[in-house]
């Protein structure tokens, strides 16, 4: 019902949204006689200000048009490889005319990106994509709105999670022999099932594993977040946030964890944050400050939009991994596309490189989380295993912006990269391993990153930033591919 009055109440707002953005155009347009007017840029924000605050924001692209390497501009082609009712493949090619960069690329590893469905797209990561393309071939899950799925597609599960995870690695390993995993967030979880039940059948598993920000085990250092989720019960959420979708979209009458709620819920953990965000946008048109204002509409365009959840998925998740804690007290079974149950378990992995990231402020996953993912690889060797904290980075921070440019990826690259050459090898420790960083400032953080190995682990703490969007593709007709 809740869902239906929201869409009724959007509906009705429409036009008065579409108007304020013709009259923003119209007042900030200096060709328009109503431009003239003394207050004409404070008139020609407001409106534009209430435009982005009622519009519907629609899911944005990753809009990566190309990468550079070194003096080679190479053209990027997104693509779809595999189309799941619930989730699409995508891959993101990598085309050159420059025979030397394309034989480079040729050698490069595959590497398989599975996105959050947790609420915001997968473009979320697209600084994530971004930065792994010049080193990687680069795919990555990109999952769908619930409510554009129609019921004759079926229902979707949390075993279907982990059931699609394994297509995935499967059909990059039987193109190019092997691949390697990287999971963001809310995937940790079911990543970790879908290779730990490929190593229990025999199956050949991914060369590296990294996890990051993810609740592996949600009773370590429990945030705002784990702490709702682990304190309502079962029932609370089936009564409160799960809502048919309305007549109006094609996934009519499936059960759904709406967008809009979820969005709600992002807000309210920082109402403030936001205030003073669109009061400073506001500010900024007024001003003038075209790059600023330019700056808030990236972030928010990404931000606002958001997508359903399927009402099954959503609440087991909160049943086994946040009630239950069913991966770490090894009583999760998952149901193969088959329909035979089987059970989770970590130690049966002995192949796959295992490292974990967090951030030093992550409020959302907190603080030994993502970390204790090693200790329940008991099949890894110390020597395959690896952690790393972010010194200064939230959540977002992990896998997107500054601090993941500088600070976490060459340490995932690396690897990746030891993981893919030396798969028998054990890991280098970097130079940053022998000397710990002092807990401290930015630039602190940032000059020197602490990474460590197994055997010298550590406790941190937790808070949260957000992160932002990017650019457009154009493929290339005539180049040859990698």
């Amino acid at each position: 019902m809740l869902y239906q009055v929201y869409e009724n109440q959007r509906t009705l707002m429409e036009p008065f949204v579409d108007f304020a953005h013709a009259a923003a155009k119209l007042y900030s347009n200096s060709a328009s006689p109503m431009a003239q007017n003394p207050f004409v840029q404070r008139v020609a924000a407001g409106y534009d200000l209430i435009y982005r605050l009622g519009k519907d924001y629609e899911r944005p692209t990753f809009g990566i048009q190309n990468i550079v390497d070194g003096d080679v501009e190479i053209a990027i082609h997104e693509r779809i490889e595999i189309n799941k009712p619930f989730c699409e493949l995508r891959r993101f090619k990598r085309f050159t005319d420059d025979a030397t960069t394309l034989d480079h690329l040729k050698n490069q590893p595959a590497v398989l990106i599975v996105a959050p469905l947790s609420g915001h797209y997968a473009t979320l990561l697209r600084d994530t994509v971004k930065t792994m393309l010049k080193d990687h071939k680069v795919y990555i899950t990109d999952w769908k709105n619930a409510r554009l799925v129609p019921l004759s597609d079926g229902e979707f599960h949390l075993d279907d999670y982990v059931n699609y995870v394994q297509e995935f690695i499967a059909h990059l390993q039987g193109k190019y022999g092997n691949c390697h995993v990287i999971s963001v967030c809310q995937p940790t979880v079911p990543v970790f099932a879908a290779i730990s039940l490929m190593a229990t059948r025999g199956e050949t598993t991914p060369l590296s594993m990294t996890m990051m920000g993810g609740p592996i085990d949600a009773r370590k250092s429990p945030t705002a977040v784990n702490n709702l989720a682990m304190n309502k019960p079962y029932s609370w959420f089936e009564n409160n946030v799960i809502y048919r979708v309305p007549s109006n979209f094609p996934g009519v009458g499936r059960r759904v964890y709406p967008g809009f709620l979820q969005h709600t819920g992002f807000v309210a953990m920082n109402p403030d944050l936001h205030a003073t965000s669109h009061f400073d946008y506001f500010k900024n048109l007024i001003k003038g400050d075209d790059a600023s204002a330019e700056a808030h509409r990236k972030f928010y365009n990404e931000y606002n939009a958001v997508l359903d959840m399927d009402a099954d998925y959503y609440l087991e998740t909160i049943d086994v991994v946040f009630q239950q804690f069913k991966l770490v007290n090894d009583t999760w079974d998952v149901k193969s596309v088959d329909g035979k149950s089987e059970r989770v378990k970590p130690g049966d992995i002995k192949t796959t490189r295992v490292m974990t990231v967090e951030g030093e402020l992550d409020d959302i996953s907190g603080s030994g989380q993502t970390e204790a993912a090693l200790d329940m690889c008991t099949g890894v060797s110390a020597a395959h295993k690896r952690h790393f904290e972010a010194k200064g980075a939230g959540h977002y921070g992990i896998f997107s912006g500054r601090r993941w440019r500088e600070l976490v990826y060459p340490e995932v690259k690396s690897f990746i990269e030891q993981a893919h050459n030396a798969p028998d090898k054990p890991l280098k420790a970097p130079a940053a391993q022998i000397k710990r960083a002092p807990p401290a400032t930015q630039k602190t953080a940032l000059s020197k990153p602490a990474v460590r190995p197994l055997a010298k682990l550590a406790v941190k703490p937790a808070v949260k930033p957000v992160a932002k969007p990017d650019a457009r593709r154009t493929p290339v007709k005539t180049a040859r591919s990698k």
